[in-house]
């Protein structure tokens, strides 16, 4: 398999389709390409990249070609029989994956106005009224998952699987921006960050030299 992915520091789906990658336990060869530097347009109209129209990350196995994140980690759900991403109750099941669906398709304003930096932390300001919303809603579906499912593992249902890697770029935005998080939620989150998967990208992500200007925040 190759898995085709942005700047580490920045690219947060990218992210996502990585710590797939790892956790399905298959090999995968990485390619790492830098977003909008100067050959991006030219590279986007490339063979590799005209089933996602561009965007990144793609996989390719063969055959077959599988964009979109959550896409990839069902793809290497069925490669590993079941076994790698989803709780295997029902009633967990079915919230891990609603939540991973929630996050993929919501949380638009945290999103829009806090990208993924990993490389910065930001002294905290006073987020927007609607990002604050979204925190909220972040923050409930995290201690459902765990109150319910989480058991005595360190993720939010327990073992470290889709629904954490679905979440992960968040994680590192709350650090990033110096969010204000409940106790429960920053045991969480430290358990996230510090998953060898996540250790290893962040390390990546802070050897790169790339800098895309539209994701760095002036101080205020």
């Amino acid at each position: 398999m190759k898995l085709i992915i942005g700047n580490k520091a920045y690219s947060s789906w990218s992210l996502r389709g990585w710590l797939a990658c790892k956790q399905s336990g298959l090999p995968f060869e990485e390619v790492v390409v830098p977003l909008y530097d100067d050959q991006w347009d030219k590279r986007r109209e490339g063979d590799e990249f005209a089933p996602s129209s561009g965007k990144v990350p793609i996989l390719w196995d063969g055959e077959a070609v599988v964009w979109d994140s959550l896409a990839i980690v069902e793809y290497l759900n069925d490669k590993t029989d079941n076994t790698k991403f989803w709780p295997q109750g029902d009633a967990a099941r079915a919230m891990a994956r609603s939540m991973a669906a929630e996050m993929h398709s919501s949380f638009a304003a945290l999103r829009r106005k806090h990208s993924m930096n990993i490389r910065q932390v930001y002294p905290p300001q006073t987020p927007d009224a609607d990002v604050v919303q979204d925190l909220s809603r972040l923050f409930e579906l995290w201690a459902q998952a765990r109150a319910r499912f989480g058991g005595e593992g360190d993720f939010l249902f327990g073992a470290f699987g889709a629904a954490d890697i679905m979440f992960a770029p968040v994680v590192t935005r709350l650090v990033t921006y110096s969010f204000p998080t409940p106790r429960f939620a920053q045991a969480y989150m430290l358990a996230v960050l510090q998953h060898p998967y996540m250790q290893d990208w962040i390390a990546a992500a802070q050897e790169e030299d790339w800098v895309i200007e539209q994701f760095e925040m002036t101080p205020a």
